[in-house]
């Protein structure tokens, strides 16, 4: 549970369904791949029974593949153990409407084992695992996810159907910064984000990208739990929203040769009394000395952490050199051309890590990212040298180029295990493994075109 004030509280939706306002309560929570897994429940019985008690859902539900396979690898289930249930125990500050679905409210569940234990592989658990760290030092993690996507003209059904070929784009050339281009899709852009916030979300913005039909919607940084609970939900939401309005959109990192999908986290630090932990007006570029080992941290387990941030085969081909997603475990102040960006100012000084694309699980990205920053607090790791020019072109380290390498770099990570445990580590090395294996199984449209009759 949480003291964070919830965008719908209990009483309210008590309420609410004793007057036929809500009928229905979503209990979900985030599943390895970072989608909402659960169930939709009769609002009274959710009040009368599952509230309280919670409720009950196989455990291969973290462990399986992206098309819900059960998979071989995983310590915590499997058919030998005989795939039993975890508890799904909702957490009340996150309970929220969900307007794009009518009648409905939303609560967000941790897992359990029926013991009471944490399920310690669930991305929830991990994340609240590295605040609890942050906590016994007095620190606040905040973040803000800024997530693009793609839209298409196409329905859901329409693009599968298509095999997700020769779909038609809302836009039909650049539109960064566009108001002309947002202007053309402004109803379903409205219509997300009106929508998010009745969900309890304070909506920033939204504007144009480089892509075809490509977008983005931002959404105000909050605490680290806040922000990745709201992330997966608004992902959500995006989807059903552009369904329901006869297109399709995509969060996927990389859709074509153009620009891909980012996920830019940005994350800063509070200390008891509220005071910004990064800030210190004195220093170089206007960061703390803990800012500095905190970034230094990044920079040292940006390679072995790659995973946390990039977790798909697909994920690795938005990492090309002038395509603003980094090759280069750099940072520099104000540079889109390093992994690490620094920028703001007091509260708001902080720094960006622009290695995740829209595919992200947000809590492992953020528990990562708070988790190297400690490392490199811990053992008071030295900055190195800011990156101030082009860094696809300069001699740092590149982050991993395939899932392959970047499975490899996360399975032997000594920091890993100390962070996350050795459970969590092979839980998510057995994820790439299957990814991989899958990946390197299948045929695709680019083997036939260059190979059917020419080979």
């Amino acid at each position: 549970m949480s003291d964070r004030t919830p965008p719908l509280s209990v009483e309210t939706l008590r309420g609410l369904v004793d007057s036929g306002e809500i009928d229905t309560v979503v209990l979900a929570f985030t599943d390895m791949q970072g989608r909402l897994q659960g169930k939709r429940f009769a609002a009274r019985f959710f009040l009368d029974d599952t509230l309280d008690h919670g409720t009950e859902g196989c455990n291969y539900l973290l462990a399986v593949d992206a098309e819900m396979n059960t998979v071989e690898g995983y310590e915590m289930t499997s058919w030998e153990h005989g795939y039993g249930d975890f508890a799904m125990v909702g957490d009340v500050s996150t309970l929220r409407r969900t307007p794009w679905n009518e009648a409905t409210a939303l609560m967000t569940a941790d897992l359990a084992w029926h013991d009471g234990s944490p399920v310690v592989a669930s991305p929830r658990q991990i994340l609240r695992r590295q605040l609890d760290r942050l906590a016994e030092r007095g620190w606040t993690a905040y973040a803000g996810t800024e997530l693009e996507f793609m839209v298409f003209e196409d329905s859901y059904e329409t693009a599968w159907n298509a095999g997700y070929r020769e779909l038609t784009p809302v836009n039909q050339y650049n539109v960064d910064y566009s108001v002309l281009g947002t202007g053309r899709v402004e109803p379903l852009l409205r219509r997300i984000r009106n929508e998010m916030g009745t969900a309890g979300m304070v909506i920033e913005s939204a504007k144009g990208e480089c892509n075809l039909g490509q977008h983005e919607i931002a959404i105000r940084y909050e605490d680290a739990l806040t922000t990745c609970d709201q992330h997966v939900v608004y992902k959500t939401g995006a989807k059903e929203i552009a369904a329901q309005e006869g297109r399709s959109l995509t969060f996927m990192a990389k859709y074509d040769a153009r620009e891909g999908n980012s996920c830019h986290i940005h994350l800063s630090l509070r200390d008891a009394d509220g005071a910004p932990v990064f800030a210190d007006e004195s220093g170089e570029y206007g960061m703390s000395r803990t800012m500095r080992h905190f970034l230094a941290g990044q920079i040292a387990a940006l390679r072995e952490f790659t995973l946390l941030y990039a977790p798909n085969i697909n994920s690795y081909k938005r990492f090309q050199p002038g395509s603003f997603a980094p090759t280069a475990a750099a940072w520099g102040p104000d540079n889109r051309t390093c992994a690490l960006r620094v920028v703001g100012h007091g509260k708001g000084h902080r720094f960006e890590n622009r290695v995740p694309g829209g595919d992200v699980n947000p809590y492992l990205a953020v528990a990562g990212m708070i988790a190297a920053g400690l490392d490199g607090v811990d053992r008071e790791l030295e900055l190195p040298a800011a990156c101030t020019g082009n860094a696809y072109t300069g001699d740092a380290e590149h982050v991993p180029g395939t899932l392959r390498e970047a499975a490899e770099l996360w399975g032997a990570s000594a920091l890993a295990r100390e962070a996350f445990g050795e459970e969590v580590v092979a839980h998510y090395a057995n994820m790439a493994r299957i990814e991989q294996e899958a990946y390197d199984a299948a045929v695709t449209d680019w083997e036939r075109v260059r190979s059917f009759e020419r080979m």
